[in-house]
């Protein structure tokens, strides 16, 4: 079986630790809560390659049969609400996915036009779901 050609976003582990500290140093990774209770917040969630298969697999499906060709996920740093209802995550960060994509348009009834026109950036598709509850891990801050 021939290896996949090596992805062109690819970082050294070296400047990831450096960017994993900066992260640590500058952000800060214990919060205070609503009830002065000092807790440590998360930086860093995991999701498994079987969650984010099965996504990236809903996204497709459900963006196509909306019109959408789904091209990426962009991921948006967010905090839970400082509420009992969210228990031990309530206050701490998280990351959540959501798609991204260009409206399929139709093309049949258009005049082909020769003038250059930039191609629209791709969107947040609000009409499907965004993907949540990664695992912050046990204690929630890790170190790369």
């Amino acid at each position: 079986m021939k290896n996949p050609p090596k992805p062109t976003q690819l970082i050294t582990k070296e400047f990831a630790k450096q960017l994993n500290a900066n992260y640590n140093k500058k952000k800060g990774t214990t919060l205070t809560t609503a009830k002065g209770v000092k807790k440590e917040d998360a930086n860093a969630v995991w999701y498994s390659l079987e969650a984010l298969e099965s996504y990236i697999h809903y996204i497709k499906t459900n963006g196509a049969q909306e019109g959408y060709n789904v091209d990426g996920i962009r991921f948006y740093f967010g905090v839970y609400p400082d509420d009992e209802k969210h228990g031990e995550k309530a206050g701490l960060t998280t990351l959540f996915l959501v798609p991204t994509g260009k409206k399929i348009e139709d093309n049949t009834a258009k005049v082909q036009s020769f003038a250059l026109v930039a191609e629209p950036a791709s969107v947040d598709i609000q009409s499907l779901d965004p993907m949540n509850y990664g695992n912050i891990g046990r204690p929630p801050s890790l170190v790369y």
